[in-house]
């Protein structure tokens, strides 16, 4: 059979966007590709014949799989060449894509149904969450699935002040902000954003603009499904049968109203639990096979009596008035060792807050379908099952745990000090300690208080509210600050607003109501506002300004600032060097691309020790410069001695000391550490060092002349010295007589095997003393001893490229 595919198309933010069918995935119940620039995506939606038995919520599954070979990348390390579980990015796809659909779907809808993003291609600019959330509304959208959509997202950038429509991750990266708001042609059903500390206005213009740009791709979807659009499937719908719940409200309806309005909610729970099986035990009999349904009853009435008791009456379950915050409450440094700590309380929500500084190197690394990205603050949320009194098997975070710890992780990063100014890795760890609605805005809050306790600069603090919604059907409806658990459960929102006294710097709305319309965004934000300040007042009780010395257990980070064409020097072959220094101090160091170094250390000694390390390593030598050194070898002309780490200089025999020098040994030895000056680089970079230019002149001490042409009397020999050609030892004192004219005749033919004449003496004559012809070698003479008839000729060469021997002056 053919294939036949349909499709269709629009151009949308300077862009293409076309969605086709036909071509892959004919056994789903709708599957689409949707290609947006190069970025491709295939979405499929499959759903369960028949309800799943025991569910008392819809299960509906979104999957987004990440795939490398979009990016034209090899998964995994070598030994796993495939793709995992899915990473962070991932799950936080999944997350959004679910959250916008869910509300679309029939109330009371049990069967399964399952949404697959999968990323065929990917170009690096257009980001796949946008692509894959547009696919999975249209998925359903042609397939036989109740759905009552479609929707469509957005994303929306801030890049110089002016507002981009779906920025590539380039602008995101480098903008002011990021808003993905999904809508249908009513209103908003999803908002996920982070910004640095936006005003209210202009995100509300952000919103209003991205209700705009949504229409037309609204539209697109209507056109596909009707080419190819499939008849809805009837679902089969949990319904109560009407007797439970009249038999329900008959009898108990007061007494529950009345149980659900118990401010305490340990008190409210167990006062509820005693009605149900008050209920249960009196009204089981009479109702027969209906009795089943009594739980689901119960709940059904308790969502109507609590958002009857909001709208009608304007009282909330713990007493509160509409707008009221709970007691709210604010501790810092409560936990010795620790970098920082902080304790935030609001009503029975209680939530502890870790805060650890880290040396760069303990930057996350995330390789995804985006070239490799390192993370420099993270937040981890942890939800164990104390916070809400259950007893259960405590495993890894799930998907609400991660999402939860990326909000609160967004809500801070723009507050961040710049890591030139602040260069540590940064991670808060959440503890819900006590859950009872609004946790991961309390975390937002203990995140700001660890992070000031812990002396991290942020530029201002952050505080995080949730407002709450209640609707009717029609345009009634109420706004709840501050919601508790039982208001975010039987209510219609959870809209998040974190930000600072300046801005909002994070959003996310959660939804059970099909859609808010644009005239209550304003509002919203307006509440949210007003809130925040007040948390901020507590924060700002509780600590006002970061701590100005860092805890006595935080490493310590030093910064140094190398050539670049030096880093190889630093790191050594294979390493070699850096883990030498790192052995020798106990620092970590961590080398960037533009050579900067960072050098942390718990133990500052050490710190110091490894930058000073690497700054001599890297430094130059210039003429003139002192240096304390530690000699390395010994020569019998001379010493080496190593000034900076790997770079070693000589100090010759006559540079020693102003007074005679019988042997380099009487004066120094290896290891001895010595102060030098450097005296001289030759053409070859060879470094000559002095010791005696640092060394005060002796009293009388009068500098040897120069020799002249052919010269004068050269005065007596002293004790003990060799005669000349051929000469042995003479008695000391004896006149020499004058020197030969240009210091010295022809030296004569070398012996057989000595290497042929040797010519004059250079200008100056002899070393150490004696003049005159130096005989002839020895056979097979080479220098370096003591030859009869001559003195020293010269010493064999050392390193640093062959210093030959010089003679003493």
């Amino acid at each position: 059979m053919a294939i036949q595919t349909q499709g269709v198309s629009l151009e949308w933010g300077g862009r293409t966007l076309s969605i086709e069918t036909g071509l892959f995935a004919g056994q789903a119940n709708g599957s689409v590709t949707v290609q947006y620039g190069d970025t491709v995506v295939l979405v499929t939606a499959t759903m369960a014949r028949e309800p799943r038995p025991g569910m008392e919520f819809f299960p509906l599954t979104v999957d987004y799989e990440e795939r490398m070979y979009a990016a034209g990348k090899m998964p995994g390390s070598r030994f796993v060449r495939r793709e995992t579980r899915p990473g962070e990015d991932a799950i936080l796809n999944s997350r959004l894509i679910d959250r916008s659909i869910r509300p679309q779907f029939p109330k009371g809808a049990l069967n399964d149904v399952q949404i697959v993003v999968t990323t065929l291609a990917y170009d690096g600019e257009n980001e796949v969450d946008i692509v894959g959330l547009i696919g999975a509304s249209a998925a359903l959208h042609i397939s036989n699935i109740p759905f009552e959509g479609p929707i469509a997202g957005v994303k929306i950038g801030i890049v110089d002040g002016d507002f981009v429509i779906n920025p590539t991750h380039e602008q995101v990266e480098n903008g002011a902000m990021e808003l993905v708001v999904a809508a249908r042609k009513e209103g908003i059903c999803m908002i996920e954003a982070g910004a640095k500390q936006v005003p209210e206005e202009q995100m509300i213009e952000a919103h209003e603009l991205a209700f705009r740009l949504i229409a037309p791709v609204l539209a697109l979807q209507d056109e596909l499904r009707e080419k190819v659009g499939k008849a809805k499937t009837e679902m089969k719908i949990s319904k109560i049968p009407d007797s439970v719940t009249s038999a329900l409200q008959e009898k108990y309806g007061a007494q529950f109203k009345a149980a659900l309005l118990t401010p305490v909610k340990g008190e409210r729970n167990e006062n509820v639990e005693a009605l149900k099986s008050l209920a249960k035990a009196e009204l089981s009999e009479s109702l027969g096979d209906d009795a089943k349904y009594l739980g689901s009853a119960f709940e059904k009435l308790a969502e109507k009596l609590t958002r009857a008791s909001i709208l009608e009456d304007g009282v909330r379950p713990d007493g509160r008035k509409i707008g009221d915050l709970r007691e709210l409450t604010a501790k810092v440094s409560l936990l010795p060792r620790t970098h920082g700590t902080g304790l935030f309380s609001r009503g029975e929500t209680q939530v502890l807050t870790i805060a650890t500084l880290g040396s760069p190197g303990d930057e996350k690394i995330i390789d995804g379908l985006d070239d490799e990205e390192k993370r420099r603050y993270l937040h981890h949320y942890n939800f164990p099952p104390y916070s809400v009194g259950e007893a259960r098997p405590m495993r890894g975070p799930g998907r609400r745990e991660i999402g939860h710890g990326a909000l609160a992780e967004k809500a801070l990063v723009p507050v961040l000090p710049a890591q030139k100014d602040f260069p540590y890795t940064l991670r808060c760890v959440s503890e819900v300690l006590s859950s009872n609605g609004s946790t991961s805005m309390a975390s937002v809050c203990g995140s700001t208080l660890a992070l000031m306790d812990a002396g991290v600069p942020i530029l201002a603090p952050v505080a995080g509210i949730s407002i709450g919604l209640v609707k009717e059907e029609g345009d009634k409806y109420t706004l709840l600050t501050d919601i508790a658990g039982i208001e975010d459960f039987y209510g219609d929102m959870d809209f998040k607003v974190a930000g600072t006294k300046e801005g909002i710097t994070a959003i996310q709305l959660d939804t059970k109501a099909k859609y808010l319309s644009m005239e209550m965004i304003p509002h919203i934000f307006s509440q949210a506002y007003d809130a925040r300040l007040k948390i901020l007042e507590v924060l700002n009780g509780a600590i006002q300004t970061p701590r100005a010395e860092l805890s006595q257990y935080a490493p310590r980070i030093l910064t140094v600032n190398i050539p670049v064409e030096r880093i190889g020097e630093v790191i050594g072959p294979g390493g070699k060097m850096i883990r030498s220094i790192v052995e020798r101090t106990g620092a970590k160091i961590d080398i960037e691309d533009d050579g900067t170094v960072f050098i942390s250390s718990l133990k500052a000694e050490g710190g110091e020790m490894a930058a000073k390390i690497i700054s001599d390593m890297t430094r130059e030598i210039e003429i003139g410069e002192e240096y304390t050194g530690t000699v390395t070898r010994l020569m019998n002309f001379g010493a080496f001695v190593e000034i900076l780490p790997g770079k070693e200089g000589l100090i010759r025999i006559s540079d020693l000391s102003w007074e005679y020098v019988p042997s380099v040994e009487d004066v120094l030895k290896v290891g001895d550490e010595v102060k030098v000056v450097v005296n001289e680089i030759d053409d070859q970079n060879r470094v000559n060092l002095s010791r005696k230019a640092l060394m005060p002149k002796p009293e009388g001490y009068q500098e040897r002349a120069p020799r002249g042409e052919g010269g004068g009397d050269r005065g007596p020999r002293r004790e003990g010295g060799n005669g000349g050609e051929g000469g042995g030892q003479r008695e000391g004192g004896e006149n020499r007589g004058p020197r030969p004219e240009g210091g010295g005749e022809g030296r004569g033919p070398r012996p057989e095997g000595g290497g042929g004449n040797r010519g004059p003496r250079r200008e100056g004559g002899g070393g150490g003393g004696f003049g005159g012809n130096r005989g002839p070698r020895r056979e097979g003479g080479g220098g370096g001893s003591n030859r009869e008839g001559g003195g020293n000729s010269g010493g064999p060469r050392g390193g640093m490229g062959g210093f030959g021997g010089p003679r003493q002056q």
